[in-house]
């Protein structure tokens, strides 16, 4: 189970993008992140008629590295530490070490 995952909303804990807040797009293999609006490049690509691909210059995201990223908590509305603990029923679920509140509420 990792402590980021999809649809996350994370605060930018270090870097040129310094705290910033986003929702992740896409987890990368090599613990990396996309998320929305955070570390934007421009891309200047050519242009290739036989794919369709018009030319110029592209602003998408970069990948940021998970440990430059906290969870956002809503409650505290700041930047949290995550934690694992096994509920009753025996469900693992993700928990602010803040507040103790659970992240994962299905």
């Amino acid at each position: 189970m990792q402590r980021l995952r999809k649809g996350d909303d994370v605060v930018v804990l270090a870097g040129r993008d310094r705290g910033k807040q986003g929702t992740i797009l896409r987890i990368l293999k090599d613990d990396q992140a996309l998320v929305d609006n955070v570390n934007v490049v421009k891309r200047h690509t050519k242009p290739n008629p036989n794919k369709g691909i018009t030319g110029g210059i592209i602003e998408k995201e970069a990948p940021i590295h998970v440990s430059n990223l906290a969870l956002y908590n809503p409650i505290t509305k700041k930047a949290d530490r995550v934690g694992f603990k096994q509920l009753e029923d025996g469900r693992k679920v993700r928990y602010f070490k803040s507040n103790n509140e659970v992240v994962d509420v299905q």
